[in-house]
């Protein structure tokens, strides 16, 4: 048996993509995951780590090219970690994107036969990001930097412009930069946790064009602000929104919990089917905004609302997808553990004037338990839970209440597939799903299931 070594350079075809979309090949009967490769390349890989099951490779020279690749068009592709896909035809990544979904549906959740049809493709493969937030930092000569990280590390890559986010996000570095290198504005230092700018954070409206400018400070102020308003409003005309958000904590986690408006409003506006959504730089909200309209029109679709139906809407976050559904239901119960979150969604629902909704303010536990208190029985739920998924203790709660249909929103085909299994056990029949595309040339994808109940206990 050959044993493989490292820096050995093999020739390696590429037959698939990982969750990540790193290309995956095959060498002494291990699979190699090379980045930047695409499905029908082949390959001289150098190994440049070997694990118990599979190896990392690298791309020394391209052999034969797959018919799906494509010059990429952004010069920081092989450096940022932001996207996966820039060197495929985007119908061949959307292909990837359904043998992912297909994948994870079959070998995790043992739907052998169910079909996954095509995802549900974006008309805006560009430019189509309503927020971005970029770490700020230092380079080697002291000089501020903004951009990305660098995939699985910290390391700042200066961006300028990023094809995935809208032009004016680019005149908003460009201004901030311009100040902070004027007024000797210190920056953050994640080691010794001093200096003060850690993230510049920016959001579009995307259907009135306002645009939010915050930054996120190591302090409780910021220095020279209104010379930074004035810049900005000088060169950005849809501007409507300077925020000061203050993090002093030690951690990674991006903006603390206290904002200070320092021009014009403390948020933006925004339109996503027929509702008006309040941003503030805290509010939880999609960031392709045309896809996922269609996302939520699907779901309320598979829901079939009648005027009988209480809705209850797990992981309801600001209250987006429970709103959409209130005009044909009888009442939208919204839960979500994050205050903040619920507090938004209900001034979303006043904003709006939907009154036949409820924000409960806890985990899927407490709300089952309160539903039952009042005598209240939801015949559809509703679940859009984060990458971990649901996992079984919430699923139980859910079968608890027995809902005739199952609403599944998921950002994760692999748990996406756990749960449904876990579900079908408990009597629930899987009837159909789509995945829709909401983050192109990414290795991201949202998946939407709908389930109807049978009669089986989980716990059996």
């Amino acid at each position: 048996m050959v044993v493989m070594r490292k820096n050995e350079i093999a020739v390696i075809e590429i037959t698939g993509y990982t969750a990540e979309g790193n290309g995956v090949g095959r060498l002494d009967g291990m699979a190699v995951f090379v980045p930047g490769a695409a499905v029908g390349d082949t390959l001289q890989v150098r190994i440049v780590k070997i694990l118990k099951n599979y190896a990392f490779g690298k791309i020394e020279e391209l052999v034969v090219p797959s018919k799906d690749r494509i010059i990429p068009d952004c010069p920081c592709f092989s450096q940022c970690g932001g996207c996966s896909f820039r060197h495929i035809s985007y119908k061949a990544e959307l292909e990837a994107k359904r043998r992912r979904v297909e994948d994870a549906i079959q070998r995790i959740g043992g739907f052998d036969r169910f079909p996954v049809p095509p995802v549900v493709g974006a008309a805006k493969i560009n430019r189509y990001r309503n927020k971005a937030q970029l770490p700020i930092g230092a380079d080697r000569d002291g000089r501020g930097i903004m951009g990305f990280y660098a995939l699985h590390s910290h390391r700042i890559v200066p961006i300028e412009d990023c094809p995935l986010q809208p032009k004016m996000f680019a005149q908003a570095v460009a201004s901030v930069k311009q100040w902070m290198e004027e007024y000797k504005v210190p920056v953050y230092h994640e080691e010794s946790h001093s200096g003060l700018l850690r993230h510049l954070y920016l959001r579009e409206a995307s259907a009135t064009g306002a645009l939010m400018v915050c930054l996120v400070g190591n302090g409780d102020e910021l220095p020279h602000s209104g010379e930074l308003v004035k810049r900005l409003r000088e060169d950005l005309p849809c501007l409507e929104s300077v925020v000061f958000n203050s993090n002093r904590e030690k951690t990674n986690v991006i903006l603390g919990k206290r904002c200070q408006a320092l021009w014009g409003k403390d948020g933006i506006v925004d339109h996503l089917c027929g509702l008006s959504f309040f941003l503030s730089p805290l509010s939880f909200y999609q960031v392709n905004r045309d896809q996922a309209e269609i996302l939520y029109r699907l779901a309320g679709e598979y829901a079939s609302l009648q005027k009988e139906d209480t809705v209850l809407d797990l992981y309801c976050g600001t209250g987006t997808i429970g709103m959409t559904m209130a005009s044909k239901a009888g009442k939208v119960i919204g839960v979500e553990v994050v205050p903040e979150a619920i507090e938004d969604a209900k001034a979303n629902a006043v904003r709006n004037g939907v009154k036949n909704i409820e924000f409960i303010c806890g985990d899927s536990a407490q709300a089952v338990q309160m539903l039952r208190k009042r005598g209240e029985r939801p015949t559809v739920v509703v679940v859009d839970p984060p990458r971990k998924g649901c996992g079984l203790p919430v699923l139980e709660h859910i079968v608890e209440i027995a809902p005739r249909k199952i609403i599944y929103v998921s950002c994760d085909p692999a748990t996406l597939a756990r749960d449904l299994k876990l579900l079908v056990k408990a009597g629930y029949c899987l009837q159909t799903l789509a995945p829709v595309d909401l983050f192109p040339r990414t290795a991201h994808v949202e998946t939407v299931a709908l389930l109807e109940k049978a009669d089986i206990n989980l716990k059996n």
